[in-house]
């Protein structure tokens, strides 16, 4: 079957991913919404911990369905450990969902709430030989998720990142993006939730645990405003902004959430 040209708009978007990847309707699927009364806390739940390594990091993209930052992850120069997982999870990419204003675009759901935006840092478990296999093991693969929450103090954090905006405006563009550390985007506070679920675009693949900090990240308005300068369209094309590539909740069929903290 030919990749076909999934998206987020009316057409193409998450309510006919299935038609072209069946695992989009499975019964681990994600995002959800994590409801307090039902997270159960897990006292054997540890710390997770990041060791990345600056050097590791290579490009910043526009895919046209989000903007990617690329890391070397050919052997464990940075990597995830600790917490829910075993053994130590390689960085491979991170990348952004975000709405079309501020009150909206983060996939996952904290009672309710909707943040301005969801970063998801993604790590394979190298046991499995390549990214490739490790997307077919229910432990194949690790997503620290952060929320971006609109506030009054634009943070330093996300700064990096929104300075290549301007170099990746168009769909295909791509940018050297050297030594930057990823760990200055993790909150204080190391809680989290976890669950096991799915990649948020398709296949969908049913191989991830979840690792959702609790404590968002603070952005500005302005800097959400930037993100939104993108175009889904390449180069030569009407420019059509990127925005609201997130996707919708998913049934948790009977999954648990548990919690690090009370």
């Amino acid at each position: 079957m030919a990749q076909s040209v999934w998206g987020y708009d009316s057409d193409n978007g998450p309510d006919h991913w299935h038609e072209n990847y069946p695992m989009a309707k499975g019964d681990k699927q994600s995002p959800i919404e994590i409801n307090s009364k039902d997270v159960r806390h897990d006292n054997s739940l540890g710390p997770w911990h990041a060791s990345y390594d600056p050097g590791a990091a290579k490009t910043i993209l526009n895919n046209g369905r989000t903007c990617r930052v690329v890391f070397d992850d050919m052997f464990d120069r940075s990597v995830l450990r600790g917490g829910p997982l075993t053994g130590a999870y390689r960085l491979r990419q991170l990348h952004l969902h975000w709405g079309s204003s501020d009150d909206h675009g983060s996939e996952h759901v904290i009672d309710g709430v909707k943040y301005a935006a969801e970063l998801h840092m993604v790590h394979w478990n190298p046991k499995h030989g390549n990214f490739a296999g490790a997307l077919k093991q229910p432990d194949g693969v690790a997503v620290v998720g952060i929320f971006l929450k609109v506030g009054k103090t634009p943070k330093p954090e996300m700064k990096r990142i929104l300075e290549e905006i301007d170099n990746i405006k168009t769909k295909g563009k791509e940018a050297p993006f050297q030594h930057f550390d990823p760990s200055i985007l993790f909150p204080k506070s190391r809680d989290y939730w976890t669950y096991h679920g799915s990649f948020t675009t398709p296949p969908c693949e049913e191989c991830i645990t979840w690792i959702l900090l609790r404590e968002p990240i603070e952005v500005s308005s302005d800097q959400m405003a930037k993100l939104r300068t993108l175009s889904k369209t390449g180069e030569n094309e009407p420019v059509k902004p990127l925005v609201d590539n997130w996707r919708p909740l998913q049934p948790v069929k009977g999954r648990i959430v548990r919690a690090s903290f009370k």
